[in-house]
């Protein structure tokens, strides 16, 4: 499954819009964009979008159960 061009963008909008603070669950996360009108579908898509960006180090994955993502500096 590919990543749309923009997903990672859409979420680092809305958790700036927002003030997110701290480490949050992919559940979080779909909350906060579906407050901000953002359609993603799933926590499931979260995770994928965040995770792949973990790979790059724009994001942290924190383990447990469940999964936090901490994105630092907003991605930049």
């Amino acid at each position: 499954m590919a990543i749309r061009h923009g997903e990672f963008e859409r979420i680092i909008s809305v958790l700036d819009d927002a003030d997110a603070d701290g480490p949050l669950t992919a559940r979080e996360i779909l909350d906060l964009l579906e407050e901000h009108d953002e359609d993603f579908g799933s926590a499931h898509r979260v995770a994928t979008v965040l995770g792949r960006r973990a790979q790059t180090g724009e994001v942290e994955v924190i383990e447990g159960q469940p999964y936090r993502y901490r994105v630092d500096e907003r991605g930049n």
